[in-house]
């Protein structure tokens, strides 16, 4: 499953072009390689336990995962591949439900309590909920409100964050080298369907496209880009559309760690510009909001790219941070939270209860 479906509109001959992409990828059999390493950062201050990445698998928490996200099945050594987490035995065996030390529910595999974990749970055990959408796509199901200990979100202030961060670096890396540009603003976008809450990005870029040639790609014309195109293409693009589907707090996706890690400069439409700040530096990204309208922005752009000075300040911050490129297989969506959530039970053993799940996820 590595290929992007993508479709390009021919920009023509002295026009700036832009790309519009989009985020969720067609199957193929080019399966990419392995990605570096990149190091998650410690959520919360837990203790430090005992167990180490040698550790026996039976001295390891046990963590079962009720169900797959989506269906989009991995293999449990992905986690020490990719992220060089080991500390947990990640497991699908429901046999093993009543030795369990932590179990992983997906929120939306959740049709009803009918399909739930059984109750009462092991008095040792802790509830894990997964769930990496919007509020804006999120459905309320009555009666989990108070079921869960540990919420692994997205958001910031969940129990367990899921998030790519930026890694510092003591010693300047003077290595980094802005690559050759062929294109001014690129975009990758699956999701054109007005209720889940896309409408905002999709005004503001139908008035943004009359200042700037658009070029887009993606599956809604029928294109592919595998796999080994895909940061490539975004490379060869000054900037970038980081645009979300819905504007809420801490929702900023894998949209803006793709053109950090291929050496891009994003355009955001979200949360506001402080938030964005929380998670990478303010000097390495644009944002609509600092633009009075898409007018203002194109004329910016556009300015930008006869001044090469000013555009390089846009890459400053890569001298002591390191972005790591993300998973973009559609089959790997959730290995990133499921083996941040591993990292986390293996550190942090004490227990919790989370209350009015749905007053602070919507709040």
């Amino acid at each position: 499953m590595c290929d992007l479906m993508l479709a390009a509109v021919k920009p023509n001959p002295g026009v700036i072009s832009m790309s519009v992409m989009f985020s969720r990828f067609s199957p193929s059999h080019n399966c990419p390689p392995p990605l570096p390493k990149p190091k998650l950062n410690s959520v919360h201050n837990c203790a430090k336990t005992n167990n180490s990445l040698t550790d026996k698998a039976e001295e390891k928490p046990v963590l079962l995962l009720w169900v797959w996200p989506e269906n989009y099945r991995f293999d449990f050594s992905d986690c020490k591949k990719f992220y060089n987490i080991d500390r947990c035995q990640l497991t699908d065996d429901r046999a093993l439900y009543n030795s369990a030390d932590n179990v992983i529910v997906y929120h939306r595999a959740i049709t009803d309590l009918s399909n739930l974990p059984p109750s009462p749970r092991p008095p040792f055990q802790r509830w894990i909920w997964l769930h990496l959408e919007s509020p804006t796509n999120t459905k309320r199901i009555r009666g989990l409100e108070n079921l869960f200990n540990l919420t692994l979100s997205y958001r910031q202030d969940a129990d367990i964050p899921v998030r790519m961060r930026l890694i510092t670096r003591k010693k300047p890396n003077e290595d980094f080298v802005i690559p050759k540009k062929d294109k001014l603003v690129c975009w990758i976008v699956s999701n054109k369907d007005p209720s889940t809450g896309v409408d905002t990005r999709n005004i503001f870029y139908r008035e943004f496209s009359k200042y700037i040639q658009v070029t887009l790609f993606g599956k809604a014309f029928a294109r592919f880009l595998g796999y080994d195109d895909y940061y490539p293409t975004m490379a060869s693009c000054k900037f970038y559309l980081a645009f979300e589907n819905s504007i809420h707090k801490d929702y900023i996706t894998e949209k803006i760690n793709g053109p950090l890690a291929a050496g891009t400069v994003p355009v955001v439409l979200g949360p506001p510009r402080r938030n964005y700040e929380n998670f990478v530096p303010a000097e390495s990204f644009i944002h609509v909001d600092d633009f009075p309208d898409p007018k203002s922005l194109a004329e910016y752009l556009l300015q930008l790219d006869k001044d090469e000075d000013a555009y390089r300040k846009y890459f400053n911050w890569r001298k002591h941070l390191t972005p790591s490129p993300h998973l973009i297989l559609q089959r790997q969506e959730f290995i990133l939270a499921i083996c941040t959530a591993c990292d986390y039970i293996a550190r942090c053993r004490e227990y919790k209860e989370a209350h009015d799940l749905y007053d602070w996820y919507f709040s």
